[in-house]
């Protein structure tokens, strides 16, 4: 697999397509459905997909209407995604930790693991410093329209932590869960990888939120496929924020 300037590129290089292969990306349109009301999205309406990955969410807002601006730092997801992308839909190759953009889109978001809870890697196992997480989360601020509206996802902490199994890898200092696991090519060629998680509890998701200057609407517990306005529970895998930037 090629190497690149985040962990992830390589893993991406090496599934391609096959991405959409995972049962968690089967569930699309419900969660496209449940956004769309949530952050009140309207035909003409600007959104930033950060993590965009091959592109599903944006493709799929985009056939609503929506225009979308998506960014990966995979080249590889970037080219899928740009195949076959409906009118008003874009992609660029873009760092999550180092956004650029400027009040520029009515909605932000960032979906399954896509950038955000992603930065965790090997650099920073055994580092004092906090993962940048943060500065994905004000990037995806400072790109909204005052008044405009946020939707992201993370892994749970509450879950992981209750249904956690002894060849689990979570970091209880740092909140990050490490997995040894199997992913395949298009072609089914099969290589072993590590993927490292950040795993986060509602109070730190409010912090967060807080501290990138956006007010929190909703906090929901959600999985891939089954997005609703559930309160944070144990059970679910995924927390949703919804928020919006203040001023």
């Amino acid at each position: 697999m090629s190497g690149g300037s985040h962990w992830f590129e390589g893993l991406a290089d090496h599934m391609g397509a096959a991405y959409l292969r995972y049962s968690f990306t089967k569930g699309t349109e419900q969660e496209v459905d449940h956004l769309v009301s949530a952050l009140d999205l309207r035909p003409g309406d600007r959104v930033l997909d950060v993590g965009c990955g091959p592109g599903r969410h944006a493709h799929a807002l985009g056939r609503r209407g929506i225009e979308v601006h998506g960014v990966d730092i995979s080249q590889r997801f970037v080219d899928l995604a740009r195949r076959d992308a409906p009118d008003g839909v874009t992609f660029s190759r873009a760092d999550a930790r180092a956004l650029s953009f400027e009040a520029e889109f009515d909605a932000a978001i960032s979906l399954c693991q896509g950038a955000f809870g992603l930065v965790a890697g090997p650099a920073a196992e055994g580092a004092s410093s906090i993962d940048p997480d943060l500065d994905v989360l004000v990037g995806m601020s400072r790109a909204l329209r005052p008044g405009g509206r946020l939707a992201l996802s993370a892994f749970s902490a509450y879950f992981q932590v209750r249904y956690l199994e002894d060849h689990d890898g979570f970091d209880a200092e740092r909140g990050v869960n490490h997995e040894r696991t199997t992913i395949r090519s298009e072609a089914g060629e099969a290589t072993e990888v590590d993927l490292w998680t950040s795993c986060f509890t509602p109070r730190e998701l409010r912090l967060l939120v807080d501290a990138a200057g956006l007010r929190l609407r909703h906090l929901w517990s959600v999985t891939p496929g089954d997005y609703a306005a559930r309160p944070p529970d144990l059970d679910h895998p995924e927390l949703l924020v919804i928020a919006d930037r203040v001023g």
